[in-house]
């Protein structure tokens, strides 16, 4: 007997996105460390190494841009969420001030399919998006 799956539609079609996001980044050569770290701090989507560089990634996705789009969704307060959470993981690897890091955000806009894989003109992907300093 299989139980039902419990999650919500819009966790089902994010967790679909993600699972694009790692396949996109992954053939680009990162190597995925874990995927939803999550502590009291907050969740980090998105760990990867990138040669000597450890790299936070947040994946946002929007079907549209009506409200400023899934880059513009990641404010300062969201910002301070995911630099906490970074800061738990390398606390709790013992990786404090032994290894760079970035945060990245993957922004995805527009109406994705199931089976269809990322676009380019639906993905931008910017690195270094915003610093720990805030």
């Amino acid at each position: 007997m299989t139980l039902p799956d419990k999650r919500t539609e819009k966790r089902l079609v994010g967790d679909c996105i993600e699972d694009k996001a790692v396949a996109y980044i992954s053939s680009l050569g990162l190597k995925i460390v874990t995927q939803n770290y999550l502590c009291k701090m907050g969740e980090v989507d998105i760990i990867a190494r990138e040669k000597d560089t450890l790299v936070f990634i947040e994946v946002r996705y929007r079907k549209n841009n009506q409200f400023g789009g899934s880059a513009f969704s990641v404010n300062q307060r969201k910002q301070k969420r995911l630099i906490k959470a970074a800061a738990h993981y390398l606390q709790s690897y013992r990786l404090t001030n032994k290894i760079a890091c970035r945060f990245d955000v993957m922004a995805i806009e527009g109406k994705i399919a199931f089976g269809q894989d990322l676009a380019l003109g639906q993905l931008n992907w910017i690195k270094g998006a915003f610093d720990a300093s805030l």
